[in-house]
């Protein structure tokens, strides 16, 4: 398979990918590195060296070593590789050199390293450029090359868009890392919602209704988070416009929440009991009813949508406690996918399309489980550590953001789709809650 070059990129205005510097030597389709629905998979073992200085004026030892630093966290973040300790090291690639020739592979082969990352830094003019190499240490090959020139600032930018195309070329996916994640937070004494980067950098404020605000959920450009807010003293649905600040409020009779965008459309759909009971409706993109999808006595709430659109997952109490159904809309015909435990709610239908996450409850604690659309495999992924609540995919499927009561304040996590890594994501003063992953867009 031929590597199709990609275009110049902008990054946030001013960081510029400037293309490739060196031809790889194979392509992603000749290599099976990783399987992101693997839920046993082996973690691959990956050496970042501190980065080479290659400018006539010595860069500075700070910015070599932050740099690669942060391609360490970056990558460890995905849950797909084991970055190997630099104590370890056999080979001082600031001597030796980062290009192939000066590499003795075997060094690296030899502490259980099958990939390879170097870096060479060049400062001029308060200009900042890397030179990135990827390579096969068991074959003694490059992987790929590339260059990436910005700001003496932009080192975070210039890493996240170095591992970004890594993941891509190992993986033939995008990853997490042009997403971002929306929370509540009780941060300012009231239930805000706020944004911050897919690893929980860069927290902002999105909100300042000085009430009860709950439910984000991101638009499919990731342009506009839509919310339940009590603002005007009842439960109301806003759309908030991240770049120009600008709100537009939908509103019927009665409960108006638990919004949510339909792939691929200019759509809407939330729960409203403008006719009685909670039911759930399609609305237009002015916010309009178009259509309403459940007709059942019983309460039926937290919509989430296949990624072609055609079927929706739902929790209804129809059979008497919560659980969770999946509904065609072509057909209007339901059936119901959850039947262990007694009370199952907050479903998301993964963007691969063949599992759906949600939270169960027993004893008063609630855990994290998925399970197949066809209601196969059923898996719990949290046990044994406080209430895990209102999980929600990654853009590229392998990961899970959810909040959890564990450390006993309501925090922020996240793990790998198979449950394992599970670690805290952010550390904001309050509590956190309702974390929802943005779809995969250019943010840089």
């Amino acid at each position: 398979m031929t590597i199709k070059l990609f275009n110049i990129i902008i990054l946030m205005g001013y960081v510029l990918l400037t293309g490739l510097f060196l031809r790889p030597q194979c392509c992603f389709a000749e290599y099976d590195y990783i399987k992101i629905s693997d839920p046993f998979l082996n973690k691959i073992p990956v050496a970042v060296p501190v980065f080479k200085s290659l400018s006539e004026e010595s860069a500075g030892k700070e910015i070599l070593v932050t740099a690669s630093d942060l391609v360490n966290e970056f990558l460890t973040f995905t849950g797909y590789f084991k970055m190997i300790d630099r104590e370890a090291f056999l080979e001082d690639l600031q001597v030796k050199g980062i290009t192939g020739p000066k590499i003795n592979f075997d060094n690296w082969t030899d502490i259980g390293a099958e990939l390879l990352i170097t870096g060479g830094v060049t400062i001029k003019d308060e200009q900042l450029q890397i030179e990135f190499r990827l390579f096969d240490t068991f074959k003694s090959e490059l992987f790929f090359g590339k260059r990436y020139k910005g700001r003496l600032d932009d080192q975070r930018k210039i890493a996240l868009r170095f591992c970004s195309e890594m993941v891509y070329r190992l993986t033939g996916k995008r990853g997490v890392y042009e997403s971002m994640i929306a929370f509540v937070s009780k941060t300012t004494g009231n239930k805000e919602i706020f944004t911050c980067e897919f690893d929980g950098y860069d927290i902002k404020q999105v909100t300042q209704t000085k009430s009860l605000t709950l439910f984000p959920a991101w638009s499919p450009d990731g342009s506009s988070i839509a919310y339940t807010s009590y603002k005007n003293d009842k439960p109301e649905i806003f759309i908030k416009h991240l770049r120009d600040k600008t709100e537009k409020r939908i509103s019927f009779n009665g409960m108006n929440i638990t919004p949510v965008w339909i792939p691929g459309k200019k759509q809407m759909s939330a729960t409203l009991s403008f006719e009685g009971d909670e039911e759930i409706y399609l609305l237009t993109e002015s916010g309009k009813i178009d259509k309403r999808l459940t007709k059942n006595w019983g309460i039926d709430v937290s919509p989430t949508f296949s990624s072609d659109a055609k079927k929706m997952a739902f929790v209804s109490n129809r059979f008497g406690n919560p659980q969770i159904f999946i509904q065609r809309l072509d057909t209007g015909a339901v059936k119901r996918l959850t039947y262990e435990g007694k009370y199952n709610t907050q479903p998301d239908w993964s963007p691969t399309g063949d599992r759906i996450v949600y939270s169960g409850m027993e004893n008063g604690r609630s855990n994290i489980f998925v399970i197949n659309t066809d209601g196969r495999d059923l898996n719990q992924l949290t046990r044994d550590a406080g209430s895990n609540e209102s999980p929600s995919w990654s853009p590229d499927g392998s990961l899970i953001v959810f909040s959890s009561t564990r450390t006993g304040k309501s925090r922020i996590y996240v793990m790998t789709a198979s449950g394992t890594d599970q670690r805290a994501l952010l550390k904001h003063s309050g509590e956190q809650t309702d974390p929802a992953w943005s779809p995969s867009f250019k943010a840089y």
